[in-house]
């Protein structure tokens, strides 16, 4: 590798995909061309970002698998930020264990986030927390620990364990402010971010206030019984029932709920649950 390829590679591992591209911008042989592409992904540019890293893939020779590899982690990164989720997970899959027998275990860590993040958006949540499970970050540079526990985070919040994903945010900022990124410090603040905003919206006795996603843990641990219409489930500390295939039960629920602890008349019933104006013997 020769001295610019380097000084590139060092650049972007820094934060500074300008400087990186300052250095290899005009070249078109493999390395510079994945060099290219993951500085275009830093700076925003996804679909040009696609573009280069897949050229690199097809420049690099058959016998040069690590790097394939990598470039196949460096595309099922972008297309996790762009949200297209319809990358062949089977390709990330490969990559990491080809770079697993390689011994390029930092890039093997990373191929395993991607592979968490992807499930935590399409919400196999038990499913992240296995694959999660099977790494130990403390070997990790900061970069990778403060990914890790940004994943590690994410999870907690979806699991509404608002102690825990504090505690793996505090980490996150620890590591990325080790690391000296400040793309990767602001990713940690912008997690941060969704503590302190309103989640939830709770409706008692006919009144509304917005609630944090702490103090909706904090609901769901109480004895109330809550209407809970995101997930479309009726639940108290004990019991959880899903009326998500029961759209018409759930609306008059709802409504009851709402209005509890007064009475809710027929015909806004009639209304909420079935859309009728008007109230009939069939209803």
């Amino acid at each position: 590798m020769d001295s610019l390829i380097t000084a590139a590679a060092r650049a972007l591992a820094a934060g500074d995909p300008l400087g990186a591209l300052n250095r290899v911008a005009l070249r078109d042989d493999a390395p510079a061309l994945a060099l290219r592409g993951i500085a275009m992904a830093q700076l925003g540019d996804l679909v040009r970002a696609k573009a280069l890293v897949r050229s690199a893939a097809r420049a690099f020779g058959p016998k040069e698998a690590v790097a394939r590899a990598r470039c196949v982690v460096a595309e099922a990164e972008i297309a996790l930020v762009s949200r297209d989720l319809g990358w062949p997970a089977k390709a990330l899959d490969a990559a990491r264990a080809t770079l697993e027998e390689h011994g390029d275990r930092m890039n093997a860590a990373h191929a395993r986030h991607l592979e968490v993040r992807r499930l935590l958006l399409i919400g196999r949540l038990d499913e992240a927390e296995r694959t999660l499970a099977e790494l130990d970050p403390a070997a990790f540079p900061p970069a990778s620990r403060a990914a890790h526990e940004l994943v590690v985070a994410g999870i907690a919040m979806r699991r509404l364990r608002t102690k825990a994903a504090r505690a793996a945010l505090a980490r996150a900022e620890r590591a990325a402010r080790h690391a000296g990124i400040p793309a990767l410090t602001a990713e940690v603040e912008s997690a941060s971010l969704v503590l302190n905003t309103p989640a939830a919206r709770l409706i008692a006795s006919g009144e509304e206030r917005l609630f944090l996603l702490e103090e909706v843990e904090a609901l769901q641990a109480s004895k109330a019984l809550v209407v809970d219409a995101c997930r479309h489930v009726v639940r108290d500390p004990r019991t959880v029932v899903s009326l998500a295939r029961r759209p018409v039960l759930f609306a008059l629920v709802r409504a009851l709920g709402e209005a509890w602890p007064e009475n809710v008349p027929r015909d806004i019933l009639v209304l909420r649950a079935f859309g009728a104006k008007l109230a009939d013997e069939s209803h």
